[in-house]
């Protein structure tokens, strides 16, 4: 095996966090590829539609549809200054009984566009796989929590009960939502199809010597052996930038429901109720022997900040795209589209390593909502007192007095809220302690939420998950 050239730039996407499937995918053997068999796909059709191309360069071109000599590419490339042009020389070497025929009334986009949707669409499907099989270990995780009573928060301060399985829910909706948009994405996603250089068809006008059914039957033909249902209806020398715009939409709403997912976990590892992986050698810090850092979300959360960066990024390249194209696009989309895809590949990847192996601590989120509960039972408290004979606003009175001195006990170092014992010590108040805690049971205010799970992952969950995932290869973390 050849060494690592380790004296030139690497892209961190490649060398430490992307998957093997979305790297390769990405990979110039796929993309140039690709390009033959669409050299290829152009040639079989336009010889249906009665083109004098001999079967023996069409056998060529099929024989050689992965031999690519990258070596003799870059020669062509730095004699041409055109990489098509390289390519359609390489590929006219190996397959020359075809030479007069590869690209044969094309323009560049023809290949190059027709490829990037290819990529696209099929990144978007391994991405979804992905998507399910997280989807998959959050539906058993919230199934194991769902009646486990933890603090809720709004505007990141204790707020009434959840669980922790209904948190859990909140991940997987985001989820759900990023999969509908994929769905529609994949099925809708056009082929540039055959348009020529600047999207007129003139040159294939040409070669069926006027007749504009032949091709219009050409571009359904090419769509057909790429297995796309349709092409753009109208383009430019490109198919609108646009495309690329929608489909960076939903790489990005990926990214960014993995950080939001990635934050919650941050924050509930500093609480200490969830910790992320830990591995048994792992170390946290090389300076703090003791620390436990949440390491993966963390990096979670700055692919997914670069992932989002892209995004308006691709609406740029579209908005300068006057008239039928201009190549300021070419070199930002070289970088933009695949690696969108691999930051977003690498995040699912360590979402599904994170979701797999989390640790729930119950001892510490119980211990978080005896500190809070007592506040949040105090309309079922002011209740009691009126139902024993009392007034409703002497209660509310004498249960704000001592929710106040409770918490700021609390704050001072107090190992618990004591509030209930200050009510109960209170002749005013009148009730007594055992009836106090009972109204206190955790259970009592976590409202639908373990119906809530049950019911999200019936009607919601199992459709999706129903689907065959046989081809799924889970990839670890590699640093």
């Amino acid at each position: 095996m050849t060494a690592p050239d380790r004296s030139s730039y690497q892209s961190p996407l490649a060398d430490r966090y992307a998957s093997r499937a979305m790297l390769t995918l990405w990979g110039p053997q796929t993309r140039y590829g690709l390009w033959r068999r669409l050299w290829l796909a152009l040639a079989e059709s336009q010889q249906a539609l009665g083109l004098a191309i001999p079967d023996d360069a069409i056998e060529a071109m099929r024989a050689h549809l992965d031999d690519i000599d990258f070596d003799a590419v870059a020669v062509y490339e730095q004699k041409f200054r055109h990489d098509v042009m390289a390519h359609v020389h390489a590929f006219g070497d190996v397959a020359p009984a075809a030479r007069r025929f590869i690209h044969l009334g094309a323009t560049s986009c023809y290949v190059t566009d027709n490829a990037e949707l290819i990529l696209m669409r099929r990144g978007l499907a391994l991405l979804r796989e992905k998507l399910l099989d997280t989807l998959d270990a959050l539906s058993v995780f919230a199934r194991e929590w769902k009646d486990v009573p933890a603090l809720g928060y709004t505007h990141l301060q204790p707020a009434q009960l959840t669980t922790v399985g209904k948190r859990a829910t909140l991940w997987m909706q985001d989820i759900l939502l990023d999969l509908a948009d994929l769905e529609h994405r994949v099925t809708t996603l056009p082929f540039r199809g055959v348009k020529g250089t600047t999207g007129t068809q003139a040159s294939f006008l040409s070669l069926f010597d006027g007749d504009h059914a032949k091709v219009r039957q050409l571009d359904g033909l090419v769509c057909q052996r790429m297995d796309f249902a349709a092409s753009i209806p109208v383009s430019g020398q490109t198919y609108s930038r646009k495309v690329d715009a929608q489909v960076l939409g939903v790489v990005a709403g990926i990214a960014a429901t993995a950080s939001k997912f990635s934050g919650d976990i941050r924050m509930l590892q500093a609480f200490g109720e969830l910790e992320e992986p830990f591995e048994q050698h792992q170390i946290g810090s090389s300076a703090m022997a003791y620390k436990r850092n949440p390491m993966r979300s963390e990096r979670i959360a700055a692919l997914a900040r670069f992932v989002l960066s892209l995004e308006p990024n691709a609406n740029q390249t579209h908005a300068v795209q006057y008239f039928e194209r201009t190549l300021d696009d070419s070199a930002n989309r070289r970088l933009a589209i695949p690696e969108s895809f691999l930051a977003t590949d690498a995040i699912l990847v360590l979402m599904q390593n994170v979701v797999r192996g989390l640790e729930v601590h119950p001892a510490r989120i119980r211990r978080r909502v005896d500190d809070e509960l007592p506040f949040m039972a105090t309309e079922e408290l002011i209740v009691r007192f009126v139902r024993a004979g009392g007034d409703r606003q002497e209660a509310h009175e004498i249960i704000r007095g001592h929710s106040i001195e409770a918490a700021r006990a609390v704050k001072d170092g107090a190992p618990r809220n004591d509030m209930l014992d200050r009510l109960a010590a209170d002749p005013a108040f009148g009730v007594s302690l055992e009836d106090l805690q009972a109204v206190t049971d955790p259970s009592r205010f976590v409202g639908r939420a373990p119906q809530q799970v049950g019911e999200f992952l019936a009607e919601h969950v199992a459709p999706w998950l129903s689907r065959d995932r046989s081809g799924v290869e889970r990839e670890e973390v590699r640093v």
